[in-house]
């Protein structure tokens, strides 16, 4: 390496002090960039050389001499623009263009063009390089860098020094410098692998130095490091290779390349959900066997009816494709921990029927919509509701997937019509069932979204009270209440008003009285006169906003003291006195309303209705005293505990709910994004705050189980994984 990383060797009296920060991390590392490109393009040289022991055939191309010429003679340039690229990316946490060059989802894969598929493609092959490269020393870095992002457990998704961080800037750099697709093609993943042994180099200095400096590492999920190993590397990449190879035969396979003109299949739109489940379970190169050694049927006569032909024992290669597609489906289902074991044996029950309804209708693999991918959807979702099957309501929903599974079994024709019918009735049954649940969802819906209108229009409110008070001697906890309480007060007296007018009530307007009661005046006895006549009124209207939005009285009382010796002071004529006593009164602890903390203010029917959980939730040290486990080995580990943001209705998680993980679904978010709420099968309500979700989910106590169907789920990363490995060498 052009530059070796500062490391520290020896004890010192306090380890930590010298610790390095995560920005001292990142900053070191970066510095590396230049170097790190600069060896990448000289391997690429040694590698053009005509002659030598690094010479590589493929270089010896003219297009592919040329780039390299070109790299080499603009050496500056590209370490620099290397340099940039690494360090936009890695400052950005390493994952804000992850959606640009990761796959698109199985319904889109059919849509891919060529330009995003090669693109796919480039990233793929790299990834696969370099992730060889540092297989065993990768596991320590993100158990460090994890420690030093806060994290006690080892968290790689947010590793902003992954290797896919690496591969993304050199894949950038290579579209910059090297604009001809074929060249870029040839040299991306060489130059991964010059990269990826650099950087197994680097990452070996990076943890020798934050070890030395006291750095503890993070732990993983289970408990124990696994290393990786370049025996396990080899094993793995052989795997992936062998993998890739049997896929461009299987893709030539269903193109009908193998075969004459009678033999296309017709599921050639299927192809990705086809690759993709072959791709995930390893199961492959079974298939492609049994499919290239089949009997080959005999040609037909010109007079021989094209039905005829279609009976024939041997079933053309689609339907072929299909069955063993269906049967690896379900075995992925079969496999998911989430479900629990009497659906999947319903699941079983289920298949022969799919079956047979696939080889007459191949819709099934590429329409998300028909009636027996819904139904598949429907029913596994809704089993997501139940942990285990002592729940109540469990038997009541295995029930009925049983009669689903017997109805299906018993009939004649099974088509699309079928399954469609089937699931209304299903969803009918489901519907009477959820009735209750429903009317108490929506009206906790509807409790939520007017506490949202009412806290969104308390905030423009309260703005404008603030300027009022601007420039004019008010104490600061009367211009905390006009904020805070009356502005919600105002809010939702304009909410409840029917006719029109902003202020049904005279609230609003009430606010100039109050401001001008508490400030200093040059005639104090006019001023004495006015304010003795308008206090009563003006205490009791204030009193009675706060009781029409049920306010919490121990929550306004402080104002109402402090109000109170400030007029009484004005009265009296003790104007300094007045002064005084609210400054004592505004230095005294008094209890935080809700938008003092950040959080929307609820009534207490609107908490009650809602099942409100406010900031007071859960904290980690109350789970673990508690005894409960932050680490189930049923839930998908969740790398990256985002914001809101990324939840949508529909998701199911688990959430803390006295002192018990509870299985609840999202089943509302309010129109601006504010106020969520989760429901159980029961329809008990928990509702939330963005700002308390946020910190749920980033403390642990709600953790996220299934975020969008468990079947498009399955699909989407098998068709990930076999778009990102395809083309990785393979060929006959």
């Amino acid at each position: 390496m052009a530059k070796m990383l500062p490391r520290r060797f020896g004890v010192a009296d306090d380890p930590t002090a010298l610790q390095p920060t995560l920005n001292d991390c990142l900053g070191t590392m970066l510095e590396q960039a230049q170097p790190l490109m600069a060896e990448v393009v000289q391997g690429l040289v040694r590698g053009a050389a005509p002659v030598g022991p690094q010479s590589v055939a493929a270089f010896q191309q003219p297009a592919i001499k040329q780039a390299i010429a070109v790299l080499e003679a603009q050496a500056a340039a590209v370490q620099a623009c290397y340099e940039k690229e690494l360090t936009r990316i890695a400052r950005e946490g390493g994952g804000k263009e992850q959606g640009q060059t990761e796959v698109l989802r199985y319904e889109d894969l059919q849509l891919f063009g060529d330009d995003e598929l090669d693109q796919s493609i480039e990233v793929a092959r790299a990834q696969q390089e370099v992730s060889f490269a540092v297989d065993d020393v990768l596991p320590t870095v993100d158990a460090l860098v994890s420690t030093l992002l806060g994290w006690r457990t080892i968290q790689p998704g947010l590793n902003p020094l992954r290797p896919e961080v690496f591969v993304r800037a050199l894949q950038s750099t290579l579209a910059e410098h090297v604009p001809d697709a074929q060249a870029r093609e040839t040299l991306i993943a060489p130059s991964a692998g010059l990269l990826g042994a650099q950087l197994r180099r680097l990452y070996r200095e990076l943890s020798d130095w934050l070890l030395s400096s006291g750095v503890e590492p993070a732990v993983p999920v289970g408990g124990k490091l696994q290393q990786g190993g370049g025996a396990q590397g080899a094993q793995a990449s052989g795997s992936m290779a062998k993998t890739l190879l049997t896929l461009d035969r299987l893709r030539k396979l269903l193109a009908g390349d193998f075969d004459g003109p009678a033999g296309k299949a017709e599921f050639l739109h299927t192809v990705p959900a086809s690759m993709a489940l072959l791709q995930e379970l390893k199961q492959v190169d079974a298939l492609v066997k049994r499919l290239e050694q089949r009997p080959k049927p005999a040609p037909a006569a010109s007079a021989q009816p094209a039905a005829a032909h279609e009976a024939a024992p041997g079933l053309r290669l689609g339907h072929q494709l299909g069955d063993e597609v269906l049967r690896l489906m379900f075995e992925t289902l079969a496999k998911d921990e989430r479900l629990l074991p009497g659906y999947k044996e319903q699941l079983r029950v289920l298949q022969p029927a799919v079956q047979k309804l696939a080889q007459k209708d191949s819709r099934f693999f590429s329409d998300r919509a028909h009636p027996a991918r819904q139904l598949l959807d429907r029913v596994t979702q809704r089993s997501l509701a139940f942990k285990s099957a002592d729940e109540e309501g469990w038997k009541r929903f295995l029930d009925s997937v049983k009669y689903a599974s017997r109805w299906l079994a018993e009939s004649k024709v099974v088509d699309a019509d079928t399954f469609g019918e089937l699931l209304e009735h299903l969803q009918g049954v489901w519907g009477e069932q959820d009735q209750t649940v429903r009317q108490r969802r929506e009206d906790a819906a509807r409790a939520l979204q007017h506490a949202e209108q009412r806290n969104l229009l308390a905030q423009r409110l309260a703005a404008e009270f603030a300027q009022a008070a601007d420039g004019l001697e008010v104490a600061p906890f009367v211009v905390d209440f006009l904020k805070g309480s009356w502005s919600q007060v105002v809010a939702e007296a304009q909410l409840s008003c029917t006719d029109g007018s902003d202020d049904p009530f005279g609230y609003r307007a009430l606010v100039d009285d109050l401001i001008w009661s508490v400030q200093k005046s040059t005639s104090q006895r006019r001023r004495a006169h006015r304010l003795a006549q308008m206090v009563p009124a003006l205490v009791a209207k204030l009193r009675e906003g706060l009781q029409r939005i049920a306010y919490p009285v121990e929550l306004s009382e402080h104002f109402f003291d402090g109000l109170g010796a400030l007029h009484a002071a004005v009265l009296q004529g003790a104007q300094e006195d007045a002064r005084r006593r609210a400054a004592e009164l505004e230095s005294e602890p008094r209890p935080a309303g809700a938008e003092e903390a950040g959080e929307p203010w609820l009534a207490d029917s609107e908490v009650q209705e809602s099942g409100w959980l406010g900031d007071e939730s859960l904290l980690p040290q109350e789970l673990a005293a508690a005894g409960i486990p932050f680490d189930d080995p049923v839930l998908p580990h969740e790398p990256v505990p985002a914001g809101a943001a990324d939840l949508r209705t529909g998701t199911w998680a688990e959430l803390v709910v006295e002192g018990q993980w509870t299985r609840v679904q999202l089943t509302w978010a309010s129109p601006h994004g504010t106020l969520f709420m989760f429901t159980s099968l029961a329809g008990t309500a928990h509702s939330m705050s963005r700002r308390t979700l946020e910190r749920l989910r980033s403390q642990g106590s709600l953790r996220v189980v299934a975020d969008r169907p468990v079947v498009d789920d399955a699909l989407d990363q098998v068709a990930k994984a076999a778009l990102k490995n395809s083309l990785e060498g393979g060929g006959e």
